[in-house]
């Protein structure tokens, strides 16, 4: 879809639908009250019969006399003191869809809510786009019927002249933000034959390409060398080779080096500890980490941050065979340490172990790793939340600074000793699963032993990388989620110019 900036007034848009915001004041703003002059008075007629009340993400239609324009639609957008970019961002998605309907091709839309609760111009248009673009999304590319789509256009205008390259600004972001967080949608979405730990390896390499990055993909005989046996010990009992993908962006010569780490199990059967045979075709969905570093890198890529980042992904396929791991077995990571296998289905942790282990031998000085990793995390906070398990409490900061302008929760959990104490073995250095209590916990925590001193945050996004309902700007499917927090991270470590 093209996104473009116009400087001009309602009268001069030539669109199919004009997209308009309005407060629960009951007073039309200067942008609804320039449309209501398309509308024949219409709008201000709905305003103060209060049958257009200005609720948060109230959607009406309205088809005006004006044949410059078949439809206006307007939108909620709540109080204007306690509007904030994720409110934006989901009034601006309810009205785009709203505006869609019809088989329209173009829609305009001023800058809603720009200065509202101290909202910046730049903010406001980045949010605009996002919800615009995330809530048009739809996977359809393996129907032998496509699904027509004719919205083409979304138009942004204003009268200030001066307000034009400001717009333009957040135009980029959102664009590139929105297009990250689809990437790692569709790459969710694909079925797991349509992504495998290959598939995943093309696609960085397809990234790396066109975003300027560098990619180098670690095959077995790479992994063997270096002594990534829990990697290993995940892949080998499955036909698909393993992949370890490094992306890398380097953005501030000389300086720190930070890394994003994504679980990428393109299918996960739970190996010999099998999984139920309901719902595991939803298992291809276990690369959601994986799938957010690489849409994430992208936007680094696109939006040049002055930081050096890493996107690694160990993408493999967790399977039941006659060489599978089996409970009871002990392998030993790429660190020396060793592993008891107690649950074949805990293999996330295995995969991630080597892998920021890697990234600490790659001169990682943060560390951050996201992955589908347990239940036991949707049963603590349900869809709303991800969580989050760090040793750096600045790094946390970073993480819920980022959060706060994308609109994605993260919520702190415990990191104390007591929960690796639940992951003691008496035959190895550790094990993958201290069980059912406490799994969010004792599953983060076994990361964290590989990571030495580094500061490290993982993130475990497995209630919500999926959905099965729509909302706002996300449909149902895979939800990107982390992508545009891990690119809005980056954003903010490089307006800091960290040093090694």
């Amino acid at each position: 879809m093209n996104v473009s900036v116009r400087c001009m007034v309602p009268r001069d848009v030539l669109a199919d639908a004009i997209m308009v915001g309005v407060y629960e004041d009951g007073q039309p703003n200067s942008e609804a009250a320039s449309v209501d002059v398309l509308c024949g008075g219409l709008l201000r007629q709905l305003l103060d019969n209060r049958e257009i009340t200005g609720k948060l993400n109230e959607v009406t239609t309205i088809y005006p006399p004006s044949q410059t324009v078949r439809k206006v639609v307007v939108v909620g957008l709540g109080a204007a003191n306690k509007l904030d970019v994720e409110k934006l961002r989901q009034a601006a998605a309810n009205g785009i869809k709203a505006a869609a309907k019809g088989k329209v091709k173009s829609i305009a839309a001023p800058v809603l809510g720009a200065g509202a609760s101290s909202i910046k111009l730049e903010d406001a248009a980045a949010a605009l786009v996002e919800g615009a673009l995330l809530a048009t999304y739809s996977y359809n590319v393996l129907k032998s019927k496509q699904e027509e789509k004719t919205l083409s256009e979304v138009i942004l205008f204003c009268a200030d002249p001066e307000a034009i390259g400001t717009i333009e600004q957040g135009v980029k972001r959102g664009v590139v933000m929105a297009e990250a967080a689809n990437l790692a949608r569709d790459l969710v979405n694909a079925p797991a034959n349509h992504m495998t730990p290959t598939h995943m390896a093309e696609k960085a390499q397809q990234i790396a390409k066109e975003c300027v990055l560098h990619c180098e993909v670690l095959e077995r005989s790479d992994m063997e060398r270096l002594g990534m046996g829990a990697l290993l010990g995940v892949a080998q009992g499955s036909t698909e080779p393993p992949k370890l993908i490094v992306l890398r962006y380097e953005g501030n010569p000389g300086g720190a080096t930070m890394a994003f780490v994504g679980k990428g199990l393109t299918f996960d059967s739970g190996g010999i500890s099998i999984k139920p045979a309901e719902n595991m075709h939803l298992m291809k969905d276990d690369m959601a980490g994986g799938a957010a570093v690489l849409g994430a890198m992208q936007a680094v890529g696109k939006l040049r941050p002055k930081v050096n980042i890493l996107g690694i992904v160990p993408a493999t396929e967790n399977m039941p065979a006659g060489n599978a791991l089996k409970p009871g077995d002990v392998i030993t990571a790429m660190t020396g340490k060793t592993i008891e296998i107690i649950n074949t289905d805990a293999e996330g942790r295995l995969i991630l172990a080597d892998a920021v282990a890697y990234a600490v031998k790659l001169g990682a000085g943060k560390i951050v790793d996201i992955a589908t990793l347990t239940g036991a995390c949707g049963i603590a906070l349900g869809s709303v939340y991800s969580a989050v398990i760090t040793n750096c409490d600045k790094l946390a900061q970073d993480l819920q600074s980022a959060a706060a302008t994308t609109g994605e929760r993260y919520w702190p959990m415990p990191n104390h000793d007591e929960y690796r104490e639940m992951i003691k073995s008496p035959v190895a250095d550790i094990k993958n699963s201290g069980g059912r209590m406490g799994g969010v916990m004792t599953g983060g925590l076994f990361i964290g032993e590989f990571v030495g001193e580094t500061s490290w945050a993982h993130l475990d996004i497995a209630p919500t990388a999926y959905t099965e309902s729509e909302k706002h700007y996300q449909p149902k499917g895979a939800t990107g989620v982390a992508t545009r927090t891990l690119a809005a991270l980056a954003l903010l470590w490089g307006e800091q110019n960290l040093c090694p």
